[in-house]
């Protein structure tokens, strides 16, 4: 192409994608030969035929052979086959023979069975050896069975099975090393070894703590098998090669061995579960000390067992399982002699006792100490959340009653604001030790905090503290002076440090700790200030110093979620007091609506200083208490009504805060609302007018600013507010006055709108006139109707369909124009 004589660009073009679409074809086709030939190569040449094998032909050597799946499902169903003819056999056709026939037969038959296998895997048929060793081990048990039905038929059962599953466990393993090739018969003989000392514990003993040491004593041996490591491999060297057609030499080594430590780790778990899970059980119910030597002296060798098994092969869960094991057998066996009130704090010491003791060990590998540490904070969380049932009583119950019941004097104890108080069928005996409790888990956080500084363990010191704080009085009893008291302390020692200023820059830590002190500071606050209302006398103190201790809070703190809430709660607090203030006073609760409304008003003037968003909302949302105190009484309503829209004028004066300008205009609305509501008067009239004009009003002012805005935006609300409530009172109505002047103002505002081309006014007056109209008609179209003859509206609905019809281009046409000239209408 390098010749080509010019020629016309699109021609030029044409014969460019042609060539280049045959170069992509043959660069596929290439690829393809390409990929078929490394196809080729890859593939291993196929072996040459053995000497032995006559012919050697490709057509032998491609026949398929039977994958080793298909090899191992049949001879495992022959085994099940063979297993399943033995035992039908030894139950149903035993009889037929005598006990020499018996015994010769079934024991002829297992010999020969136990003996095929080491001869099939000396000729390399391993999958064989291994079905026929199977069938062999069901066999014996056969045998077994026989021999208590011909010899020891009135032996005990139970110890019968507990000697015969030793026997098994001995031959079984015997035979699993003399014929190592085998997996089968190690594993079953571990399996076995499980039954003799639990069924030798069950059949001479009438308690289950026996049964239970022999469990542990067999998940002993099942530990030191688990934990058990298996020799490294020998290297593998350069055999000398096999003359050709030798046999193979057998492997010696035990074929199951890698497959026994995790049978017995598997066996160790269920074993060690169950006695730990069943001591666990028994140490609750134990009455006496010599009682509760029983289950702690199980709980204290699992657990020993189970660390003596981490410290060989560290896990964390292993550590895990040991430390509670351990915590629970000291604890159980000192529990019968305290207190049932004691019974968490004795775990509780235990649990920090075993943490201390993990921490300082320093030679422990990692794990042990970390799964020893988990135990004692999983022991810990235990006795937490057995404090839960007090706090909520404190918290919930006990601030809910008073709020039920306000100003109805001051109780005597704090345990009378909980339902039941003293006469109850609470156990405030057991919960005595809660704050102790709690206290020491706050404790035990804290010096976890100062050696490994993490967030969570700030915000988990700063909750169990107060939380401590704040079930004293009710577990404790303390007067309710007291526990009020008591309760404002601990909503300032959580809020003060927030006040505090800081130089150094916030970090995780700090800031986890100034949430859960500001969450706490909320909590204990929302509970006092409940509680609080049960007289006048504290209602005022404790409201008023907790809206200095928030005001405080508000000013100094540097945090702005911190400075935000504070500035929330300090509106709630003042509206609070201002309602307290009313009904202390004697008022009305009109009267109080008034009165309350001073906090918007304050909050209003505040926020032009302070620029607080927070503060803002606040007021605007407890603005509603006022509306809702006032709500039934509409002179009073209207008042408030038209005070709130003075406040909201007011704040729309703010350049930035102008959209509450809307706010203002609809508080005057319904404050006028009111107030004619109040004068009983229903016409619609006299309540949308004064809202239409202040709409158009402020219609017109726009459309001076922007003459190019839609009229519909500017004139439609304030029209349709009046035109459509008129319309369906003019509809309802019987007499001629509202139909007239609702269509002389429908005509008018028509009119208008088609003398300045504005679309609003031009629609909507004269659909209003149109209705109107059709409304005044109606009764006279009713007679005309009625006068005709029946046949004629349908005759004449007919035509109509007709002319429409045959005149529907046209009509399209029309409509689109028409729907032109709206659309260029403002």
């Amino acid at each position: 192409m390098t010749n080509v004589p010019p020629l016309a660009p699109a021609e030029e073009l044409r014969r460019l994608d042609q060539e280049l679409l045959r170069l992509d074809a043959h660069r596929a086709q290439l690829l393809h030969r390409r990929a078929w030939l490394l196809n080729l190569l890859n593939t291993p040449v196929a072996p040459p035929p053995r000497p032995g094998v006559p012919g050697g032909n490709a057509t032998r050597s491609a026949t398929p052979t039977p994958g080793p799946s298909a090899q191992n499902v049949l001879l495992t169903l022959g085994g099940v086959l063979l297993a399943v003819a033995a035992l039908a056999f030894t139950l149903v056709g035993w009889g037929q023979l005598g006990i020499a026939g018996r015994s010769a037969v079934l024991g002829l038959v297992t010999v020969a069975v136990l003996a095929a296998p080491a001869l099939l895997v000396r000729r390399g048929l391993v999958a064989t050896a291994e079905s026929v060793g199977v069938l062999g081990l069901v066999l014996t048990v056969l045998d077994v069975y026989a021999l208590h039905q011909v010899a020891f038929a009135g032996a005990d059962g139970t110890a019968y099975t507990a000697a015969a599953a030793t026997a098994l466990a001995l031959l079984w393993a015997s035979y699993g090393l003399l014929v190592p090739r085998l997996r089968t018969p190690l594993p079953a003989a571990l399996l076995s070894a499980q039954l003799p000392l639990p069924l030798g514990a069950l059949a001479y003993s009438t308690t289950p703590t026996p049964v239970l040491w022999a469990l542990l004593a067999t998940a002993a041996p099942n530990t030191l098998l688990a934990v058990w490591k298996l020799p490294a491999k020998a290297p593998a060297t350069a055999a000398p090669a096999a003359p050709t057609g030798a046999p193979r030499p057998v492997r010696t080594s035990v074929a199951a061995l890698p497959v026994l430590p995790v049978l017995a780790a598997v066996l160790a778990w269920l074993t060690g579960s169950a006695v730990l899970l069943a001591a666990l059980t028994m140490s609750p119910f134990a009455d006496s000390s010599a009682e509760a030597l029983r289950p702690s002296g199980l709980l204290l060798a699992g657990g020993a067992l189970t660390l003596a098994a981490s410290l060989r092969r560290p896990q964390v869960a292993t550590a895990l399982v040991a430390g509670l094991a351990v915590v629970a057998a000291f604890g159980g066996a000192v529990r019968p002699a305290l207190p049932l009130a004691w019974t968490v704090p004795l775990y509780l010491g235990c649990a920090l006792a075993l943490l201390a003791l993990s921490v300082r060990a320093r030679r422990l590998p990692r794990p042990v100490r970390h799964g020893l540490a988990w135990s004692s904070a999983s022991v810990g969380t235990g006795a937490v959340l057995s404090t839960l049932p007090v706090l909520m009583l404190a918290l919930t119950s006990g601030p809910l009653s008073r709020l039920a019941a306000p100003w109805q004097g001051l109780p005597p104890t704090f345990r009378e604001t909980v339902a039941g108080g003293e006469s109850g069928e609470l156990p405030w005996q057991a919960m005595s030790t809660a704050p102790l409790i709690l206290l020491v888990a706050a404790a035990a956080l804290a010096l976890f905090h100062r050696r490994r500084p993490h967030p969570a363990s700030a915000v988990g010191t700063v909750l169990l503290a107060a939380a401590a704080l704040l079930v004293v009085p009710l577990c404790l009893n303390l007067p309710y002076v007291a526990g009020l008291a008591l309760y404002v302390v601990v909503a300032a020692g959580c809020l003060a440090p927030l006040a505090l200023p800081v130089a150094t820059p916030p970090t995780a830590v700090r800031t986890a700790f100034s949430t859960a002190a500001l969450v706490t500071g909320a909590v204990a606050s929302a509970a006092v200030s409940l509680l609080a209302v049960a007289t006048r006398g504290t209602t005022f103190a404790v409201f008023g110093a907790l809206l200095l201790l928030w005001l405080v809070l508000a000013v100094r703190t540097p945090a702005p979620v911190a400075r935000a809430l504070g500035a929330v709660v300090c509106v709630g607090y003042a509206m609070a007091l201002a309602c307290a203030s009313g009904a202390a006073l004697g008022l009305p609760v009109r009267h109080t609506a008034l009165l309350a409304l001073a906090v918007p008003a304050l909050v209003a003037l505040l926020a032009a200083r302070v620029r607080s968003v927070a503060m803002e909302i606040a007021g605007a949302v407890l603005a509603l208490v006022p509306l809702g105190l006032a709500a039934g009484h509409l002179p009073t309503l209207s008042l408030v009504l038209a005070l709130s829209g003075v406040i909201a004028a007011g704040t729309a004066v703010r350049p930035e805060r102008r959209a509450v300008g809307w706010a203002a205009g609809g508080l005057f609305v319904a404050a006028s609302w009111a107030r004619l509501a109040a004068w009983d008067i229903g016409d619609p009239e006299a309540y949308t007018v004064p809202a239409s004009v202040l709409a158009l009003t402020v219609g017109v002012l726009r459309r001076r600013r922007d003459p190019g805005s839609s009229s519909w935006l500017a004139y439609g609300p304030g029209l349709s507010m009046t035109l459509l409530p008129s319309l369906v009172a003019a509809w309802a109505d019987a007499h001629w006055q509202r139909p007239l002047l609702l269509g002389v103002a429908a005509l008018v505002i028509t009119l208008l709108g088609a003398r300045y081309r504005l679309g609003a006014p031009l629609l909507l007056g004269a659909i209003v006139l149109s209705l109107v109209s059709l409304h005044e008609l109606a009764p006279y179209a009713v007679q005309v109707v009625g006068a005709l003859p029946r046949w004629l509206p349908p005759a004449l609905a007919g035509l109509l369909l007709l002319a429409v019809g045959a005149t529907y281009e046209q009509r399209l046409r029309d409509a689109r124009r028409l729907r032109e000239r709206i659309g260029r209408l403002r």
